[in-house]
This record gives structure tokens, sequence and C-alpha cells, in this order.
């Protein structure tokens, strides 16, 4: 089945928001054995959005769009799939009570004859309907091609495409393959280091797709196995990640949709370790994002935004003679910084970063991108300087992200030795 998605609104195409939709959609219609072909997007304009429609009718045994049926004078998608498949725009009964019994359930509307607008839907077609929203939606066939309007919030849409689009489509579908997919989310080497690690594990020929996917500061690996059945899907995928694996090594900090801060806290929560933390150029980056998961108060004392050099001797004890010496952003400080915050909370952990974000006061010694960062424990205190490249929220979110995965390497080894 050659299944396209349209995304409506002057939003998408003029860079004001990112269309996630139409890779919801891709998504979810791969786990069904389904692939989407084309993606396009309009302004909401509806000679653009009929011939959009048009177009993508001519190739396609269905087309799900979305967006462009809100209650505004700029939503035309129903206009236009009207007179793009030749029918009549009528006010639809079900639709309209609808309209109105939401509108009386959430309390941020208001019943209005504006919103009878979007009771108006092309004759001859069926309603999809949306338990979240007031906007029905609706699908109807022309020539061929099954056409699906959902609404463009993703809450409403990603419910009415799993409640009613996906079941239809796949029922409907005369060929699909078995899928299985498997993701590995990694961090520290660069993509071109990842594909030369992984070369030859992808295998087209024999429905085995490899994809390396990079989100700054980190990647994720998916592996897509298809086959004539779940059972020989399954064969073809499990050796690959295994293989993954093996090849990837400790740069593999989770599968699925674990972040790395879950990660973290998972190794804490299992060693029974507790933790502190003093920042400066992080500025509680690190504390931020270890409170941000349930549960981290059972293993994170307390952090130390110790951004100045009188907050570093105040707060971890950093003495005032060796920050004069070598300097805030040295190993030196960022070892005492470690250490200190460790004594002062009495935590099994203390883990230190010291650094120059920029884009000022970098020198020829240190350059902007100098991030010294230090883990003290009970067998010993590790400091490594890096040097990072980027605009001040780059390096400082690397930052961030290299003094977790410092935690999580230094539990893994502890829970091997």
């Amino acid at each position: 089945m050659r299944i396209s998605t349209l995304s409506v609104g002057d939003e998408l195409v003029c860079g004001q928001i990112t269309d996630t939709n139409a890779g919801v959609i891709a998504e979810a219609l791969l786990y069904q054995g389904l692939r989407v072909q084309r993606h396009m997007s309009v302004g909401d304009s509806e000679p653009d959005i009929i011939e959009a429609l048009l177009e993508l009718a001519r190739n396609s045994d269905a087309i799900v769009v979305t967006g462009g049926l809100g209650p505004t004078a700029d939503d035309l998608t129903a206009r236009a799939a009207a007179r793009a498949t030749g029918r009549r725009l009528v006010l639809n009964d079900h639709a309209k009570a609808h309209v109105r019994d939401m509108s009386g359930r959430l309390a941020s509307l208001m019943v209005c004859p504006l919103n009878d607008k979007q009771a108006m839907i092309p004759s001859k077609t069926t309603l999809i309907p949306n338990p979240a929203g007031t906007a029905c939606g609706f699908y109807l066939m022309n020539n061929g091609c099954f056409m699906f309007f959902l609404p463009g919030v993703p809450s409403e849409m990603i419910r009415m495409l799993k409640d009613s689009v996906l079941p239809f489509l796949a029922e409907r579908a005369t060929r699909r393959r078995s899928i299985r997919m498997e993701r590995l989310n990694v961090f520290g080497p660069c993509e071109a280091e990842v594909d030369e690690m992984l070369g030859g594990v992808g295998r087209p020929d024999q429905g085995l797709f490899l994809g390396i996917c990079v989100t700054f500061p980190w990647m994720r690996i998916t592996l897509r196995a298809e086959a004539d059945s779940d059972d020989k899907a399954a064969e073809l995928l499990a050796p690959a990640v295994k293989i993954v694996q093996e090849r990837l090594h400790e740069y593999v900090f989770s599968r699925g949709e674990v972040t790395i801060d879950e990660a973290v806290a998972a190794l804490f929560i299992q060693q029974g370790m507790t933790l502190a933390l003093a920042e400066s150029c992080t500025g509680g980056m690190i504390a931020q994002r270890i409170t941000s998961i349930s549960g981290s108060s059972r293993y994170f004392l307390e952090g130390a935004v110790t951004y100045s050099n009188a907050a570093k001797t105040r707060q971890v004890g950093v003495d005032a003679a060796l920050l004069v010496e070598k300097g805030a952003v040295s190993s030196e400080v960022g070892s005492a910084m470690a250490k200190g915050v460790r004594r002062s909370a009495g935590s099994d952990l203390g883990l230190a970063v010291t650094g120059i974000a920029g884009p000022d006061g970098g020198s020829d010694e240190k350059p902007v991108g100098t991030v010294f960062i230090s883990l003290s424990a009970p067998d010993g205190c590790w400091t490594k300087r890096f040097q990072f490249s980027g605009t001040r929220d780059e390096i400082r979110t690397i930052t961030a992200w290299t003094a977790l995965d410092w935690l999580r390497r230094y539990l893994l080894q502890r829970a091997v030795a």
C-alpha cells in the first residue's frame, strides 16, 4: 500500500514550529508493516492544499492529512478537501453535536457560533471521532485513494490515528511485512566513527536496515528487520543487535526510550550510592537533569553552583591560594571541588565541573571550550581535561552529558568489579 502524508499550516512552512506529526505517523505505520513513501507540507492556502491533495492522490493508495481543521478563518482544509474531490461542504449534525459537547466539557473553551465552522464537513464522508478535542476528523475515498483528515494538535492526532486510521489501513493492506525494530542510544564517538564501527551490520538485501540519527550531543542507532513473519524478523534482528552492542560497547548508554538521565538514576538506585555536585560552568544543569527523574532523592544529596572563586572557597573548601596559583579552570581546582563537595555532603561520590563556556574568557593556554571534570570516589579521584567546541549552550550541554556519562561508566565498572 502506497501511503503519503500531508501537513497543513503556515507555521510549518515558515519554520515557526517543527512538523512532528509526519514522523509520528510514519513510525506508527511502520510498526504495522506499512511504509510512508512521501511527506509533503503546505501553508494555509486553499489552492495549495487542493493541489497537494490531487498530486499525492495520483500516486497514493492513502493520504493522511493533519492540520487546518480548527475554528479560525485560516483553517481551510475541510473546504479544500471538498473542492478537490468535487463534494459540497455541509454542516454535519453529528460533528456539530460533538463540537457543542466537547466545548461544554473543556473549561478553556466556550460554545460560540464560530465553532460551528468545525462542523462543516465535505459531503459523503465518514467522521473520525476525536475524544480529546472539538474538531472531528473525517475520511473519504476519491478515485481509489483513501484520504484521512486529522487535527494538527499532536495529542488529538495521535489518539485518532491509533484508534481509527491504523486499524482501518491494516485491515485493508493486502501485503504487509513483519517488522521488528530495536533502538540503541549512544554517546561519545562522532557519526563517522560509529558508521565505520558498524560497517557491514546492515544488510538491506536481506531485509536488515541500520540507521544512525544524530541528536546533539548523542545519537540513536536504529536496527529494523523486515521479513514475511514475526519469527523471521526476530531471528534477523537479534544477532544484529548483539553485534552493535559488542562493537560500540561502552558507548551504548541505553536501549529504547531510556534517557541517559534515567540510565544513571537506575544505576545509583541499584547500587545504593549517593552523589553530590559542584558545578561551575554548567550552572546547575547537571543537578537539573538528575532531579528531573522521579526518585532522585534516594541518591542525590545536594548540588552547589560554585560559579565565583569565592563560592568555590566558601561552599566546597577550595584553597584560595590554589585558585590564584592554578586558576579556577584547572585540573587541581576541579579535583579540589570534587573532593570538597563529597566531604561536605558526606556522599559516596562527588562530581565537579569547571570550564570556559565562552564566548569570552578564553586564552591561548585555555581556549573557550576548555573543561575539567573530576570525580571523587571511595577508591580514588580522577580528573580529565576536555576541549569542547560550539556555542556557549552547546559547550555547557556536552559538559553536562559527559559528566553524566562519567557517572554511568564508573557505576558500571563498580558493578562488574
